[in-house]
């Protein structure tokens, strides 16, 4: 069952999520399992809303490809996360690709 992941990670800046996502290269070599990513920042740091094939696919990609980079990026703390099951996703026609 697909999974909507929300994550807060509190004091991480644009820059650090900037050398994440070019290391990573999430946009070029999509992760398995991932449908869609939205990033954003507000006072207290980064914002993430993904939705994934399931729990374990994120923690996968999380684990395998994301922790190297998070750790050289010089990311600290731990995330906040949440899972919650998809009830329904939209997605409005002409919409498409990355950035």
């Amino acid at each position: 069952m697909a999974v909507v992941m929300s994550m807060r990670w509190a004091g991480t800046t644009p820059e650090q999520y900037d050398a994440v996502r070019d290391a990573v290269r999430w946009e070029e070599l999509a992760p398995a399992g991932a449908h869609l990513h939205v990033a954003w920042f507000d006072g207290h740091g980064l914002n993430v809303t993904d939705v994934w094939e399931s729990r374990e696919a994120f923690e996968a990609f999380f684990a395998e490809r994301l922790a190297p980079a998070i750790e050289k990026a010089g990311i600290a703390g731990e995330p906040s996360v949440e899972y919650h099951p998809l009830h329904r996703r939209f997605i409005s026609p002409g919409v498409s690709g990355a950035a």
